[in-house]
């Protein structure tokens, strides 16, 4: 993970949860005769080109890649509720990989999520968000994929519990949470902020983090975008839709055009899972885009009040007592950076003072950043970013609490206690 110091805003937008991609694809005709193909080599290239920054948008290479292998060879494990998915090798391999696939069955996976012999993938793979990308541009994706080097590596099969090892269930899901079709413009809207609908809702699947999903591993459309625990990675995706979480009503379209371009704003920087998006997709995409994404992300709808999230309780008196504790622990080990009015040295030190990601409901990202430290992404516009270090070591659970406690109530913060027992459990939890 790559972090930076003390909170601020923890997943701002997508994660790479860029596909728990299902499925081994397989099978089918030689590309060349495909509708990818364009008419010159110079217009080839250009296609090429474009599919490459399009593939950056989804952040492709995020899940098709294991840390230190050959790029797109897939066999990156995704845990999940249901089981681990292993991701699959989408290099034109003709055995392995997409050698054999033509533009029509990429399309048909993107659009229907549907592999190409036809068999159901499985919803982990973004497709619910893909079905919106059009024609041309997964075609040019389908030309970028077919020029990088072919890996010659079987996919690794899923390892489901039952009864989701049962691709007919699917059916039944499908119903309930899919509806295909490619995005269509908002006449009422500019085009600007039809670019950014589209990149958001579509290849950048946002929706698949900041959106709670229910018992099925269904969206709550209800709740779209209004934030969630990301499952089993102990991350919290603060809510898009309300300003006192990661609402972006009230920040500037410069802050969120920063956030998404560096990792680091004058309103604060990204950790966890969203610092991974920041490094190896939005970083490479045109400020046109980006200023796009941020103009449709600064008119979602906004609700006065947060979604609630389940909160470990403390008594008044234990957080009174929390409070004071954390004040000093706060001034041995913080103010340094983040200044003892919690204003903090922007973008550097993110500021603790009316930050949202510090006053959310949900205390999970601020705990695990005094636990685990970090940095955020290093990226082109920030290319050595301040790290905060870990006190997982240094501090008990309870000065853990007692801290972060201090800061959720310190400069006019409006959070409430932590509990230990919070603590203790996130401890354990995993770093990536």
């Amino acid at each position: 993970m790559k972090r930076k110091s003390l909170f601020a805003l923890s997943a701002v937008v997508v994660v790479a949860a860029a596909a728990l991609v299902p499925v081994l694809w397989s099978g089918g005709d030689n590309l060349h005769n495909g509708a990818a193909m364009a008419a010159t080599p110079a217009d080839q290239a250009a296609l090429i080109k474009k599919g490459e920054y399009l593939a950056r948008a989804g952040d492709c290479i995020a899940c098709h890649t294991v840390r230190g292998g050959k790029e797109f060879a897939g066999g990156l494990p995704m845990a999940t509720p249901f089981g681990t998915m292993f991701t699959p090798n989408i290099t034109p391999d003709d055995e392995y990989g997409l050698g054999k696939w033509t533009s029509d069955d990429f399309y048909r996976a993107l659009h229907t999520g549907r592999s190409k012999d036809g068999s159901l993938l499985y919803p982990g793979f973004p497709f619910t968000s893909y079905t919106k990308v059009s024609r041309a541009d997964s075609d040019a994706m389908y030309a970028y994929l077919r020029s990088v080097p072919p890996v010659h590596v079987p996919s690794r099969p899923h390892e489901l519990k039952f009864p989701f090892n049962n691709r007919n269930l699917l059916i039944g899901w499908r119903t309930l949470f899919f509806r295909e079709g490619e995005y269509k413009p908002d006449p009422t809207k500019s085009v600007e902020w039809n670019r950014g609908a589209y990149l958001i809702e579509g290849l950048g699947h946002c929706g698949m983090c900041h959106t709670s999903i229910n018992a099925m591993g269904g969206p709550v459309n209800s709740a779209a975008f209004a934030g969630g625990l990301i499952p089993l990675q102990n991350w919290y995706a603060p809510s898009l839709t309300s300003n006192k979480e990661a609402g972006l009503g009230d920040w500037d379209i410069k802050d969120i055009s920063d956030l998404l371009k560096t990792g680091v704003s004058q309103r604060g920087a990204v950790f966890g899972p969203m610092a991974e998006v920041v490094h190896n997709s939005l970083q490479y995409m045109t400020d046109d885009d980006i200023h796009a994404m941020s103009t449709y992300l600064k008119t979602i709808p906004q609700k006065d009040e947060a979604p609630e999230h389940l909160q470990l309780e403390t008594s008044e008196q234990f957080g009174s007592e929390l409070l004071k504790q954390g004040q000093k622990i706060y001034a041995d080990n913080c103010a340094k950076c983040h200044a003892t009015n919690g204003l903090g040295m922007p973008p550097a030190f993110p500021p603790l003072a009316n930050n949202q990601s510090i006053q959310m409901p949900s205390a999970v990202n601020p705990i695990r950043m005094v636990l685990n430290g970090g940095y955020p992404p290093s990226t082109g516009g920030n290319q050595k970013p301040y790290g905060m270090p870990p006190f997982a070591q240094a501090l008990s659970n309870q000065e853990v609490a007692a801290v972060v406690t201090y800061i959720r109530m310190s400069w006019g913060n409006h959070g409430t206690p932590v509990s230990p027992q919070q603590v203790s459990e996130l401890r354990s939890a995993p770093l990536d």
